[in-house]
C-alpha cells in the first residue's frame, strides 16, 4: 500500500485556475503509472488524465482536455494537475491514483486499475 495524499482543493469562480497536488508516501513520479479521476456528486467516477512514466505520453479526459496539464516537480515527489479555464461542471471531489505498475494503456483511464487512492480534494467552481 502506498499513501497518497491529495491537496489544492477549493472554491473558485468560472473561468479560474487551480493546481492540485498529490504526494505518494515512499514513491517517486518516474515509475508505474499515475491518475487523477474526479467524481460529483450523483455521478460516476469520470478520468481526469494519466500516463505511464516509463514510456507513452500523458492522455486526458475528453472532457477536460485543453484545459488540464498533468506534471510533477524536478524531485519528482509531487504530481500535480494544473486546470484553467474552470466550469461549474468541474465541480467534483479529485483524486489521485497510483499503481507501481506500468498498467497497459488502454486500462490508464480504468478507476479499478490503480491499487492506491488517495482521500480526494474537493473543487467547487461557482460565482
Amino acid at each position: 500500500q502506498v499513501p497518497v495524499v491529495e491537496s489544492g482543493g477549493g472554491l473558485v469562480q468560472p473561468g479560474g485556475s487551480l493546481r492540485l497536488s498529490c504526494a505518494a508516501s515512499g514513491f517517486t513520479f518516474d515509475i508505474g503509472t499515475v491518475g487523477w479521476f474526479r467524481q460529483a456528486p450523483g455521478k460516476e467516477r469520470e478520468f481526469v488524465a494519466g500516463r505511464r512514466w516509463s514510456f507513452g505520453s500523458t492522455i486526458y479526459g475528453n472532457s477536460v482536455k485543453g484545459r488540464v496539464t498533468m506534471s510533477r516537480d524536478n524531485t519528482k515527489k509531487t504530481l500535480y494537475l494544473e486546470m484553467s479555464s474552470l466550469k461549474p461542471e468541474d465541480t467534483a471531489v479529485y483524486y489521485c491514483a497510483v499503481s507501481p505498475r506500468n498498467l497497459i494503456a488502454s486500462t490508464i483511464p480504468t478507476g479499478s486499475a490503480y491499487e492506491n487512492w488517495g482521500q480526494g480534494t474537493q473543487v467547487t467552481v461557482s460565482s
